[in-house]
Order: structure tokens, then C-alpha cells, then sequence
């Protein structure tokens, strides 16, 4: 699996160091609730609602520079809005190395 960097995150802020970390701490501050509202709609088989906070959770993953698991998130959303929960281990995956990342940061 693919790993997250601040490539994107470092092309956006042209070398400002300050404008990188307030993003990473919005980042930090949001993650862990958008994940909590996740996992509370999928355990409660709300699909249409865990499809919109999958793709809530699509711009992070995009600006952690994980290009390939972006796309596993486009997947998994349109498959939720199809009551499917096809590719939520992938997701889910995603989603812990996103936390572990930041959690170095």
C-alpha cells in the first residue's frame, strides 16, 4: 500500500513552512471526527451518509499525496450510494495509515 507524504502539501505552500503546518494541523484536528462520523454511519448502515463522508474524506487522502488510494475512495463512495459496502476494508486501511502518518507529524 501506497504511503502518505507532504509532496502536495509542500507544492501548494511555496517553501512556506507556516502555511504547511497549519494545514497538517487542520488536518490532524478533523481527521479523527470525520472518521468517528464515518464509522458511526457505516456500523449503522446509513450508506448514503457514510458515501458523503467518504468523499469529505477524499480531499485528505488527496492531499496526503495518496493518488492510488484516492481512487479506492471514489470506488468505495459510488458503491455506498449503491448500498454496497464493497471496498470498505481497502478504505478502512486508508484510513489507518493516514492516522499513523500523522501521528509522526
Amino acid at each position: 500500500m501506497e504511503q502518505p507524504n507532504l509532496s502536495y502539501i509542500a507544492s501548494m505552500s511555496g517553501g512556506d513552512k507556516s502555511f504547511e503546518q497549519k494545514l497538517i494541523d487542520i488536518i490532524k484536528t478533523e481527521l479523527p471526527e470525520e472518521k468517528r462520523i464515518y464509522f458511526s454511519n457505516i456500523n449503522a448502515n446509513n450508506f448514503k451518509e457514510a458515501a458523503e463522508n467518504v468523499h469529505k474524506l477524499k480531499h485528505k487522502i488527496s492531499i496526503l499525496g495518496l493518488e492510488k488510494s484516492y481512487d479506492v475512495a471514489v470506488t468505495y463512495e459510488h458503491n455506498l450510494i449503491e448500498s454496497s459496502t464493497t471496498g470498505k476494508e481497502d478504505f478502512e486501511s486508508i484510513l489507518q495509515i493516514m492516522t499513523e502518518f500523522l501521528e509522526t507529524l
